[in-house]
């Protein structure tokens, strides 16, 4: 756990929720037997040290226990959600009280949205990062689009998701990369554990919290059959929903028929679904 401070180089919706979002990180420090590994192995050592990492990723509960870790091994690091509505506010609170510079709540605007991503390009003494953590390719583009300078600096990038991973391929293919990139969505542990185990469990969490409709009877529409749609039709499906699939990789379409799924098109699959999921990216 990292000490707390006084600091204000922060932003979050109520920093009174630091307590709860503690008690929660406690928890999934149980779930993330990797990254406490990697803290007892290391401890004292600071194998991180020198690193200036800037974070544009959710900014949930497990995302703490990352940030806690690289702080733990030494790193610097300033932080901001990838998407408006993913910050869970406890988790951020809980960063905010520790001392760790976020930037994020749920329900930013896209403007409050893009402040924060800045937020975390530039601090204070004249602190600029290193290193990028990205989840989409956001960071990315706004360090190479409007911070180029700064890039001379930066030793490398890690993406994580599809999305973003696209976003550095076309990059390269246009030769305006101009740091190396470690695309980590395409690593085993990434795509074949995290992109289907993982969103076979949240997919019903979700949509339940969000919608609180019965699943049974309901036809879901799943619009692409990757490794996270392979993950979402499962859970889909063993909660009695009659699940359609729409894929464009002949390949993909063929593993989901052989799975038993009636695989069709958008424009057929459209008026006939109540529940649509894009697991396209």
């Amino acid at each position: 756990m990292t000490t707390p401070t006084t600091s204000t180089d922060y932003k979050v919706a109520d920093l009174s929720l630091a307590e709860w979002g503690r008690k929660e990180i406690a928890i999934a420090e149980t779930e993330m037997p990797g990254l406490m590994a990697l803290r007892e192995e290391y401890a004292g050592q600071k194998p991180l040290a020198g690193a200036r990492i800037a974070g544009c990723l959710h900014m949930t509960i497990q995302t703490a226990v990352l940030i806690e870790t690289l702080v733990e091994l030494g790193a610097e690091v300033r932080w901001s959600s990838c998407n408006i509505f993913s910050t869970q506010d406890h988790a951020a609170a809980a960063m905010a009280a520790a001392g760790i510079p976020v930037f994020a709540w749920k329900g930013e605007t896209e403007e409050e949205y893009w402040w924060c991503v800045e937020q975390t390009i530039t601090g204070p003494g004249g602190w600029h990062p290193n290193m990028l953590l990205d989840d989409g390719g956001d960071l990315t583009a706004v360090m190479h689009e409007k911070h180029r300078d700064l890039l001379a600096e930066v030793r490398g990038l890690s993406e994580e998701t599809t999305t973003g991973v696209h976003r550095l391929y076309e990059m390269e293919r246009a030769g305006t990369l101009a740091v190396p990139a470690f695309n980590v969505n395409d690593s085993v542990t990434k795509s074949k554990f995290d992109n289907l185990y993982g969103c076979r469990e949240s997919l019903l969490d979700g949509i339940k919290r969000a919608t609180d409709v019965m699943i049974a009877g309901k036809v879901a529409v799943v619009c692409g059959y990757g490794d996270v749609g392979k993950g979402c039709a499962q859970s889909l499906r063993g909660e009695g929903a009659r699940v359609l699939i729409t894929e464009i990789d002949p390949i993909c379409a063929l593993q989901a028929a052989m799975e038993g799924y009636e695989v069709t098109t958008m424009e057929e699959a459209a008026p006939v679904g109540d529940l649509f999921v894009t697991a396209t990216g």
